[in-house]
């Protein structure tokens, strides 16, 4: 009774923050709810019932189990609830969505009580979350003449749990809501710092945009309650930056309709939109709830007499909107014609949004329903020996003749599950393929463990070669939120099967490393498929796609994934890099002539970025691959020659030996058995076997971008631009100025050298600099607070041994201790170095910030608004991006330096060199 009694506490001090109860998941708590409900005379018996019935998590949780346990007894009528009947037990059942409760609709199926079997039955053919163990019983069944089981089957193999389903409605009427000008990052729709409250769907939708968002958006609600809230992305993309599961669990729980009367806050179908569409990650995490996203392309360039873009005094094209979605604007999607409508008036086809495959989303309320369905109709019909009839669109597939392949074609081709033997596919054609390596953070990771209970999966999938949970979205701050949180988590993905950051059994140090980190170097196959928890899931080997927290669920659980062959822009170099140059200066200078060459047109946008970056080992190409993400890119490849390969697996396999040796290695030595699979690697591609991937000599690009080094003079500067008159060219990735635009003389509040984007070679510069500083000057003194976060534990290790780490300490006034972690966020920097903890920090922006309005120099990757620094009312807060010598020097200054400041800081440094491959990387 207790804990019944600390539940009704808690939902008493949560309706003060006009929040409802909890959802349930434990059994400790329900099994003294069905106690009440039993007691026909407990006061609490009515609320019990309640709670019984519309709060409690489905799935594979604990109470999910006991919920299944309690219907079956009321079925089989060893127990009587007159307020819950056979027939209403049998329908809460159909929503419980795998796990336990398929377990006891298959006793009551393949039981011996005909006419519970038979309703039992007709349960289950509308459920697909049913894994091994469930159809290995079905199987057994049949082949033992049991004539439900060959009911079952049959219905499967026709696919009845999709075709039953309500077709997709004609017409859907919208009202537009703009949720922000320009690029909406999903940091809007879920920001960082409440990663925290992630898991709790309720809490965590009331961080979503602003309150006076939340009450706009009710009040069109009100005013058209026939129509769905539309948000919208004005002059910008939405969904840009992470891939966040709970950015569109949070424009659901507002915009969408509940996926079942008897689930709590999970709700599904939102409608999302932008001038330039949605960003690709975001768009599949729209996916799986059967929503919509559009491309509305209201804005559009403006065009003279003569057909040519006419361009403002910055040389870029000016836009005229071509119609209008303001705010309350009432307009019509059309599923038929698949075309948006404002009264009768046509405004654009939107049939993108409406292929084939995710008509099949929409209508099953989600792309799980659909994968799994697919798998399960495809056992029964092998069980019945019989082909499965087409019922579900069929895959598109675009096979050129004569046309030679990307190299992205050749992984998707080489991992293609369910086409014809000998089939090759190119660009645009859809293809389910099987995973390698898959990547769940620490702040989605609650997500997807809630995520994997839903889909009833338990266990790993066992095709996954290797999969890791994180601790580095949480790493700087070990407060009472991360304490109650990352255990259970860790807990949950140890049992699960996955290399954690952290020991549940406390044998081995807790890792903070960032996850992308890890992940590359956990990649021993350049032919890899990746999925990550993360938008920064961009590998220099294989092809990695960030993904939301379901997605990531899916992976693991099915070892599959699946998505259209993306198109690929191919980048080659030329000329020679300058000595006082970074590599850092390459990559902006990458988007920045790509955007030069291509009038302003981001080309990258939703594609493939394949680098021919050749010469540069994993560690250092990773500083280019992982900004892609930045890029709007759907992914990167990385091509390397054979010799450059075969270094960057025998540093792979270094440093998973480093993490044997910690003893986090599982049962299943899933990394010993990694270190095996690098080492078969490289011996293919020194017997020449399998050389390094390589794209076709003969394959075809949508677009090709040269990236002339020569003309990287002086160091680039990715900048927010947050003064910028059109409000929609603010926060973007497309801004990359020069050093000498900013004269010397811009203030700079504090520096930050850390994150994904920097390896070891960032840190030795760091070290080199600040000796050459103080043997120039005497000593160092910072004008700016410098925080440095390394990536890893194991580049720690490597500075200290190499003498490199105890510079570093030399001139800090900080210094991480894991043996007394912070507690709490750092509110304000003293002007010194701060040797954070290995992890995300001031590039995650949910534990440490940036004091508000500061101007921030940074190595990080995030420029968004909010993200490193927030506004104040006289000053917006920026996040400039970087070289790290760049951000040295700022913080020795406190001021962005001159150029030559910073070749004379620079001299007889070793920077992060490279120069292009002289060879040929085709085949």
């Amino acid at each position: 009774m207790n804990i019944y009694k600390d539940y009704i506490q808690e939902i008493g001090e949560r309706k003060t923050q006009g929040l409802h109860p909890k959802p349930i998941d434990g059994a400790e708590l329900l099994s003294d709810i069905i106690a009440q409900i039993k007691d026909l005379n407990n006061e609490y018996r009515e609320d019990s019932l309640n709670f019984f019935i519309y709060n409690v998590v489905p799935g594979t949780t604990s109470a999910a189990g006991l919920k299944a346990k309690f219907l079956k007894e009321i079925i089989l009528g060893q127990f009587e609830v007159k307020e819950i009947t056979p027939a209403f037990a049998f329908e809460l059942l159909s929503h419980m969505k795998g796990g336990p409760s398929i377990e006891v609709l298959l006793d009551l199926a393949l039981g011996n009580n005909t006419a519970i079997a038979k309703q039992a039955a007709d349960v289950l053919k509308t459920q697909v979350y049913l894994y091994e163990a469930d159809t290995d019983r079905l199987k057994e069944a049949f082949k033992n003449d049991n004539a439900i089981a060959r009911e079952i089957l049959e219905s499967y193999a026709k696919a009845e749990f999709f075709t039953a389903l309500p077709e997709v409605v004609e017409e859907i009427k919208v009202v537009a809501f703009i949720a922000g000008e320009g690029d909406i990052s999903t940091d809007l729709l879920s920001p960082g710092n409440q990663a925290h409250s992630r898991s709790d769907r309720e809490l965590h939708g009331k961080c979503m945009i602003t309150p006076e968002a939340q009450e706009e958006i009710q009040a069109l609600q009100a005013k058209h309650p026939d129509a769905s809230v539309m948000l919208i992305a004005e002059k910008g993309t939405m969904g840009v930056g992470s891939s966040r599961m709970s950015g569109v669990n949070n424009v659901a729980l507002w915009t969408g309709k509940k996926a079942s009367p008897y689930v709590p806050f999970i709700n599904i179908a939102p409608i999302v939109a932008g001038t330039n569409g949605i960003s690709p990650i975001f768009l599949t995490t729209v996916d799986v709830t059967g929503g919509i996203g559009l491309d509305l392309k209201n804005w559009v360039k403006k065009l003279d007499a003569d057909g040519n873009v006419i361009r403002n005094e910055n040389n870029e094209p000016i836009l005229e909107e071509a119609y209008s979605v303001a705010t309350g604007t009432v307009l019509t999607i059309n599923t038929k014609t698949k075309k948006l409508y404002n009264g009768d008036q046509e405004l654009i086809d939107i049939s993108k949004a409406f292929t084939p495959q995710k008509m099949e989303f929409i209508k099953a309320g989600g792309s799980y329903a659909i994968v799994f369905g697919k798998k399960l109709q495809t056992f029964a019909a092998k069980v019945l020996d019989i082909e499965a009839p087409l019922v579900f669109a069929p895959s598109k597939e675009i096979s050129i003749e004569g046309q030679g392949l990307t190299a992205v074609e050749k992984i998707f081709n080489k991992n293609a599950v369910g086409i014809a033997p000998g089939k090759v596919l190119h660009a645009g054609s859809d293809v389910r393929v099987e995973v390698n390596i898959v990547g769940s953070q620490d702040t989605t990771g609650l997500m997807t463990a809630q995520e994997l209970e839903s889909m009833a999966a338990t266990i790993i999938s066992p095709i996954v070669d290797g999969a890791y949970q994180s601790g580095c979205h949480t790493a700087s701050v070990w407060d009472k939120k991360a304490q109650a949180n990352i255990p259970k988590l860790m807990k949950f993905m140890n049992d699960f099967g996955l290399i954690t950051a952290r020991d549940p059994k406390g044998e081995y140090h807790a890792m903070t490393d960032v996850i992308h980190k890890v992940l590359n170097d956990i990649t021993i196959d350049e032919w890899a498929i990746i999925i990550g928890g993360d938008s920064h899931t961009r590998m220099s080997k294989g092809v990695a796609f960030g993904a939301d927290s379901g997605t990531v669920a899916l992976a693991l659980a099915t070892g599959e994934a699946s998505m259209p062959i993306p198109e690929s822009v191919k980048v080659t170099f030329v000329g020679e890099m300058k000595g006082y140059m970074d590599f850092r200066d390459v990559v902006h200078a990458t988007q920045s002539q790509m955007l030069k060459k291509f009038g302003g047109e981001n080309v990258f946008q939703g594609r493939i970025i394949e680098v021919h970056l050749g010469t540069l080992t994993a560690d250092q190409a990773f500083t280019f691959t992982d900004w892609t993400a930045e890029m709007k890119a759907k992914a990167s490849i990385c091509i390397s020659e054979d010799d450059t390969l075969i270094e960057s697996l025998e540093i792979a396999k270094g440093r998973i030996q480093i993490m044997i040796d910690k003893g986090m290695d599982n049962h299943k030595q899933v990394l010993q058995g990694l270190i095996n699979k690098a080492d078969k690697r490289i011996t293919e591609i020194k017997s020449a076997e399998k050389p390094a991937l390589t794209p076709d000599s003969n394959a075809k690009y949508y677009a090709e971008v040269v990236v002339d080094l020569d003309q990287i003079i002086e160091p680039m500067i990715a900048d927010p631009d947050v003064n910028n008159v059109d409000v929609s060219k603010r926060y973007t990735h497309d801004t990359i100025r020069p050093l000498s635009f900013y004269g010397g003389d811009k203030k700079v509040d504090l520096g930050f050298i850390g994150s994904c984007m920097v390896h070891k070679g960032d840190m030795k510069i760091l070290a080199q600099m600040l000796k050459n500083i103080e043997n120039l000057h005497g000593k160092v003194e910072f004008k700016a607070p410098l925080v440095v976060a390394p990536p890893t534990y194991n580049i720690v290790d490597e500075l200290k041994a190499e003498g490199d780490w105890e510079v570093l300490q030399k001139y800090s006034g900080f210094e991480f201790d894991d043996n007394a972690p912070k507690g709490a966020a750092r509110t304000e920097y003293e002007k010194m170095l701060y040797l954070e903890r290995p992890g995300c920090n001031l590039c995650m922006g949910n534990q440490e910030k940036a004091a508000k309005g500061d101007t921030v120099m940074a190595t990080s990757t995030r420029l968004f608004q909010g993200r490193v620094v927030e506004d104040t009312e006289g000053k917006k807060g920026e996040s400039l991006l970087s070289s790290t010598p760049v951000v040295v020097l700022s913080t020795i200054l406190g001021r962005t330096p001159t150029l030559e400041e910073y070749t004379a800081a620079v001299d007889g440094i070793n920077l992060t060199r490279f120069a292009p491959s002289h060879k040929l990387l085709v085949m």
